[in-house]
């Protein structure tokens, strides 16, 4: 993208390195805050209705909500997202994943100021996150329950199946949503998947010319019409004295002979 090459020169040195790491370290300290019942989840959450009351800090404190009130499984997201998201700083660099956040991040305020009642958590902020990963990575394997081997391209498509089933039936705060989490996989992938798509396209047509190709007789009797497609045990045999017409063993030796 040669916007963003351009920006990435000039404000490479605004971009937070490791900011996984940071997201992380709030949600663990967030997650004990509301454990030891300092902070309530409800008030962390996005919703534009009270952001315009004064509640400011709900603009920064959703992204710091813990997936889940279970230390076990809590762990495990913030294993998983570590994983994700140094994986996609280590590709793209600190200025780029940093973008690939921002945009999901403002995004999800857009939404939040259209539906002002409708709160929202990080939930599809870090599932934006995933589905790059699972896009750059798609043989990358995880292991469900432990011992379930899984490439993550099919999760992702699990994902993307769910995304399409609440773009046709979901509330339209959903659907804008939804689009609103995508936005920043397609802009920094669209280009790439029309690509592939032309690619794909290319390639089938190429395939149906191959079959095509493939279905026609290679050898055909100038006398009787017989293929080698009919008849693969039948010899084939060319004239150089009649232009190179092609016979088979049966009419090779009786033929007129246009030879002088």
């Amino acid at each position: 993208m040669p916007l963003l090459d351009k920006l990435e020169k000039k404000l490479y040195k605004y971009s937070i390195p490791d900011i996984t790491i940071a997201l992380i370290i709030g949600q663990v300290i967030f997650f004990f805050l509301q454990y030891f019942e300092f902070v309530s989840l409800e008030d962390m959450t996005l919703i534009g209705r009270e952001v315009f009351s004064g509640q400011y800090w709900r603009l920064f404190s959703f992204l710091f909500i813990p997936v889940t009130d279970s230390l076990l499984w809590a762990f495990f997201a913030w294993y998983l997202y570590y994983l994700y998201g140094t994986a996609l700083e280590g590709e793209w660099g600190a200025f780029r994943y940093n973008v690939y956040i921002l945009l999901s991040y403002i995004f999800t305020l857009v939404v939040a100021f259209i539906f002002p009642d409708t709160p929202l958590t990080n939930t599809y902020l870090y599932l934006s996150i995933f589905l790059a990963f699972a896009y750059l990575y798609p043989d990358f394997k995880l292991h469900l329950f432990f011992f379930i081997p899984v490439a993550v391209k099919w999760l992702a498509l699990i994902q993307w199946i769910g995304y399409a089933f609440i773009l046709l039936f979901g509330t339209w705060a959903m659907r804008i949503l939804v689009l609103a989490s995508i936005g920043n996989f397609l802009i920094f992938f669209g280009k790439d998947l029309v690509l592939r798509v032309k690619h794909g396209q290319r390639k089938k047509r190429d395939i149906a010319k191959k079959e095509k190709r493939a279905e026609k007789p290679f050898h055909v009797c100038f006398v009787c019409g017989l293929t080698d497609k009919e008849d693969p045990k039948m010899d084939f045999r060319y004239c150089s004295h009649c232009d190179y017409k092609c016979y088979c063993m049966d009419h090779l030796a009786t033929h007129e002979c246009q030879k002088e």
